[in-house]
């Protein structure tokens, strides 16, 4: 398949241009694995930090619950002896973008499609690696919700400041619930955006059970996740195939305003917010949902405190 820059500029203006459907979206993406085929943090800790063997050691204890993710991370990152800009070096040429994700992120723009970056990793690195790869003027639209990072000069310190106070440093889910919150609060009629996530690791879970669809990387470990439990999802092997998705997905949806139903590959319970978050639905909606529920969760799977917080620990970085 063709990359951006060997697409022809017409095709290219065909491919981007306004899709005609008056739906609000709004798309939360995954960054290591997902916009990126390999992991930024990776790269770094193989190269000047624990190095790889190490790595997999503390990968497995936070897979196997033994430390949180937080924990581990710290050693990860506090492992890195290197200046910044030694380590971006690293970083590009490492670093292979999904072939379609620049034609893809114009396509958001000209269609005022918000893209966000939601990721477990460092904020200036990833923003570094954006402006690099994409430009910094298309960089500069991407909202990137990230743990920011305290790194001296000299590189002997590499120490994360955390978005949240918990396990996870930063939760996925609590991130896109605050944008929820800020929608509820601006929304007048009811039209609330439809939220879309974009991932390939168990650990987007948090996020994507916020989400009213689903993209999930084909044949990495979310989409075997998904399979396994009877998730839907939409899987992808480019952003190219999410963007088909998002314009048949944005007309169905568009239908649905004159009740001709919603696409089969909704969240449920997602949507189920979406409905009622209007100002006028909220005493409705607060009176059907459960005073101590914090977060909403797919119905068919996250359906026991329990398990909910066995996934919470299933993390990379």
């Amino acid at each position: 398949m063709p990359s951006a820059a060997q697409i022809p500029e017409t095709i290219l203006e065909t491919s981007t241009r306004p899709m005609g459907t008056k739906r609000k979206i709004i798309c939360f993406s995954d960054f290591d694995g997902t916009i990126f085929m390999q992991d930024t943090g990776h790269i770094l800790f193989n190269a000047f930090g624990c190095g790889s063997d190490r790595r997999e050691v503390l990968d497995q204890q936070i897979k196997s619950g033994e430390r949180s993710f937080k924990d581990v991370s710290e050693e990860m990152w506090g492992s890195l002896d290197v200046p910044f800009e030694d380590g971006f070096e690293a970083l590009k040429s490492g670093l292979v973008m999904d072939q379609d994700f620049k034609v893809f992120h114009d396509f958001c723009l000209n269609n005022s499609i918000p893209f966000n970056v939601i990721s477990a990793g460092l904020k200036p690195i990833l923003r570094r690696v954006l402006d690099h790869f994409i430009g910094e003027e298309s960089s500069s639209s991407i909202e990137i919700v990230a743990n920011e990072a305290t790194i001296d000069e000299e590189g002997h310190t590499w120490k994360p400041q955390w978005r949240h106070q918990n396990e996870l440093g930063h939760d996925k889910a609590l991130s896109i619930n605050e944008y929820k919150d800020q929608a509820k609060l601006e929304s007048e009629d009811g039209t609330i955006p439809m939220i879309i996530f974009i991932g390939d690791g168990v650990s987007d879970l948090p996020a994507a059970r916020e989400a009213d669809v689903l993209f999930a990387r084909r044949g990495l470990a979310l989409e075997e996740y998904c399979q396994k439990n009877q998730i839907k999802y939409t899987p992808y092997d480019t952003f190219a195939d999410i963007q088909r998705e998002i314009i048949k997905i944005a007309k169905i949806d568009d239908k649905k305003t004159k009740g001709q139903g919603l696409p089969s590959n909704f969240n449920p319970r997602a949507n189920l917010w979406r409905r009622a978050s209007s100002k006028t639905a909220v005493p409705v909606f607060a009176a059907m949902t459960p005073r101590d529920e914090k977060m909403f969760v797919w119905p068919e799977t996250f359906t026991e405190e329990k398990t909910l917080s066995a996934q919470s620990k299933v993390v990379t970085v």
